[in-house]
This record gives C-alpha cells, sequence and structure tokens, in this order.
C-alpha cells in the first residue's frame, strides 16, 4: 500500500528505485491505531530497561501522527520538533513541555541514513539539556540508519525492516 516503485530521490540525495511513503500508512486510522499500540509496547520496554522514560519525541511533519498515536496508548506526553523555528508567535522550534534531564524516546516514520533524526536528537539534548534514550522508527530502510544512529551513541530499533517487509530493490 504505501510502496512505490518508481525513480525517486531521497531525503538523503541518494537515489532509490522504489520509496516507502509514510503518509500513505500514517494517514489512515485503523494503521496508525496499530502503528500507536506496537510503539507504546517498545516505549514501555524501554522504560523497564532504562528506569524511565519522561516524554516521546517525533519530528515534522512524518513523527507527529505517530507520536500522537503513541501518546494515546502509552499516557506519555509528546514533544514536537520543527525542522527549524517558526518565525512567528512564540518562535518556537519545540513545541510541548520538556524539562533538563528528562528522559526522551524518538519515533521516527522511515528511517534511511539516520540524518534527520539524529539532528533533531542533538538539539534536543544540547539545547534543552535532556537525554535521548533510544530512536525508534517505524521502517529501517537498512541503508545505514542504524550504523549511523548506533555510531552516534543511541540506542536505535524499529518495528519493522525492509527484509520483514520482502522488499527488493
Amino acid at each position: 500500500m504505501a510502496l512505490l516503485k518508481g525513480e525517486f530521490t531521497l531525503r538523503s540525495g541518494r537515489k532509490s528505485k522504489y520509496y516507502l511513503d509514510k503518509y500513505l500508512f500514517e494517514t489512515q486510522g485503523d494503521v496508525l491505531e496499530a502503528l500507536g499500540k506496537s510503539f507504546a509496547e517498545k516505549v514501555a520496554a524501554i522504560e523497564s530497561e532504562s528506569g524511565g522514560v519522561d516524554r516521546i519525541a517525533g519530528a515534522e511533519l512524518g513523527g507527529i501522527p505517530i507520536v500522537t498515536a503513541t501518546a494515546i496508548y502509552s499516557g506519555k506526553p509528546t514533544v514536537l520538533i520543527r525542522n527549524q523555528k517558526k518565525d512567528y508567535g512564540t518562535a518556537k522550534q519545540l513545541e510541548g513541555k520538556i524539562e533538563a534531564g528528562e528522559k526522551i524516546v524518538i519515533l521516527e516514520d522511515v528511517a534511511t541514513t539516520g540524518g534527520q533524526v539524529l539532528e533533531a536528537a542533538k538539539l534536543l539534548e544540547e539545547e534543552f539539556g535532556v537525554k535521548v534514550v533510544k530512536i525508534i522508527a517505524t521502517i529501517d530502510r537498512q541503508e545505514g540508519a542504524r550504523e549511523n544512529i548506533e555510531g552516534a551513541g543511541y540506542g536505535f530499533d524499529a518495528l519493522f525492516t525492509k527484509s520483514d517487509l520482502g522488499i527488493d530493490e
């Protein structure tokens, strides 16, 4: 349903013969409900392992629906990360409450190289003084995200991988 075949340019600039259109699954209520439950289970397991999770975070635009669905099932408050500070109103880059020292799990839609989610993790830790305890993607394209994220010192997990979904480029 969300797998498109053709010629695509990914956020990383790399060319691909397939594209996982997150909006085709993130805009389906039943799919989003199932994702929210699955992510909530992962967050609960992380909470048991790490001694706590204070909040879950997601970056615009694709991370917002999955963080919202997960909050419903986990009971965890959310933090929404803009790609850049808005230049009106409160001029924030982060929406929601956050306190220094909190433990955060970042939820990602589709992970290719992990570039965007690593930018979000850096922002949270450097500007807000929180600890990112894990990053979880809906789908890992298995093109370096795990290696880059773990290489930067973060734990990484995914609900599905390209292999799990039977995708062969």
